[in-house]
């Protein structure tokens, strides 16, 4: 076998051209190193002005939260630790101290995940313009049916032909009664009717 080597060839070129050698460093002996994943490269930090952002909008957050009655933060499912805090807040009435508890809040916010939470309070402000939207409307409906009570029954009337025409015939009549007395709508008789028709516009 040796006498077919080329008479150039020296002892350390024969063992690398031996298969069971073959994977040293003169064939490619990198080729196991080279062809390692080294996965994803890490990502940076982030910036210093990235994480003021990160603080101030989880002090914001945390400030909503103080806006809010325990019954609607109760299912938002906060830590008890924030609770108290949020709890606490209310009744700091010094400035100072108030902008301290505040902070602290949102040192707590910033180990929560934002997104159930601000999901839950654009829900309920999402509901709140629709009350208040619906509460427009009544309001308008008790202004014509006590300024127009004809015209404007009768059209309530197509809107809900199930109406009892002579309850509110006595309802707008006991509003309009009221309402001429005192010039307002604040009265018991135009509540009622205010009542009325909220239920009816359920």
């Amino acid at each position: 076998m040796l006498d077919r080597l080329p008479a150039a060839w020296g002892r350390a070129d024969f063992c690398c051209w031996l298969p069971q050698n073959c994977s040293g460093s003169r064939h490619g002996g990198d080729a196991t190193i080279s062809d390692q994943d080294p996965g994803p490269p890490e990502a940076p930090p982030p910036s210093k002005s990235a994480r003021k952002r990160t603080a101030q909008a989880a002090q914001q957050l945390g400030e909503e939260l103080i806006g809010l009655p325990d019954a609607q933060l109760e299912p938002l499912g906060l830590p008890e630790p924030l609770l108290d805090a949020i709890r606490a807040a209310r009744g700091i009435r010094s400035r100072g101290a108030g902008a301290r508890q505040r902070q602290y809040i949102g040192r707590l916010m910033r180990d929560l995940d934002p997104t159930g939470i601000r999901a839950a309070l654009e829900e309920r402000r999402a509901r709140a313009a629709l009350e208040a939207a619906r509460f427009r409307m009544i309001e308008s409906w008790r202004a014509r049916l006590i300024a127009q009570p004809l015209e404007t029954l009768e059209e309530l009337a197509r809107l809900h032909p199930h109406i009892d025409r002579n309850a509110w015939h006595s309802a707008i009549a006991a509003a309009r009664a009221e309402q001429a007395q005192s010039a307002t709508a604040a009265g018991g008789a135009p509540r009622q009717l205010f009542r009325m028709l909220r239920t009816l516009f359920q």
